[in-house]
């Protein structure tokens, strides 16, 4: 009989599959670290955009600030710009007002009756002044009555006096300014 000894070839073919084994181990270690490292780089280039995305945004944010506080300047400044133009339209009413009423005045006024002083407070009024007669102080009285601008004339003093050797009447009236509105100052007026 014959005897054949299998032993090298089992020895060798434990050997062709330890060699398969260790070389697909190795395409899997190889593999394995090719996945772990291109998930790495995908991160990484993942992070790098985010970072330049907040770089963006954070630039981004302070272009809006710039532009938010030009913008509260803006507002500041319009802010000025109407407080001045209030003045101005309130200078205006006030240089109109009381220039209007010495033309109704100088108007009102008769012959023989001269104005010595004029003055405003508030809506307060008061006119002194002399006339060759009471007759003519009672017709400018009545006539100031009679006007749009004035109301509740009062003769506060009529006396007799000397002016270049001729009798004079010297008289003081007090007066209400009729539909003025008290002059208050801008911001007073707002609030």
């Amino acid at each position: 009989m014959i005897k054949i000894n299998l032993l090298p070839v089992r020895a060798a073919r434990k050997k062709e599959t330890a060699i398969q084994q260790i070389s697909i181990a190795g395409s899997v270690v190889v593999l394995i670290a090719l996945i772990v490292i291109s998930l790495y780089i995908v991160k990484r280039v993942q992070v790098a955009a985010a970072k330049e995305n907040i770089i963006l945004a954070n630039n981004k944010i302070n272009e809006l600030k710039t532009k938010i506080g030009k913008l509260e300047e803006l507002k500041s400044l319009k802010e000025q710009v109407k407080k001045k133009l209030d003045v101005l339209s309130q200078l205006r009413k006030n240089k109109t007002g009381p220039a209007q009423r010495l033309a109704t005045i100088s108007d009102l006024t008769p012959e023989m009756l001269w104005l010595t002083s004029y003055s405003e407070s508030g809506q307060d009024v008061k006119i002194s002044g002399t006339a060759y007669t009471e007759e003519l102080i009672a017709r400018f009285m009545k006539a100031l009555e009679a006007s749009n601008d004035f109301m509740a004339v009062e003769l506060v003093v009529s006396e007799q006096t000397v002016v270049a050797e001729t009798k004079l009447k010297k008289f003081d009236l007090t007066l209400k300014l009729r539909s003025a509105a008290p002059l208050l100052p801008v911001a007073a007026a707002k609030k």
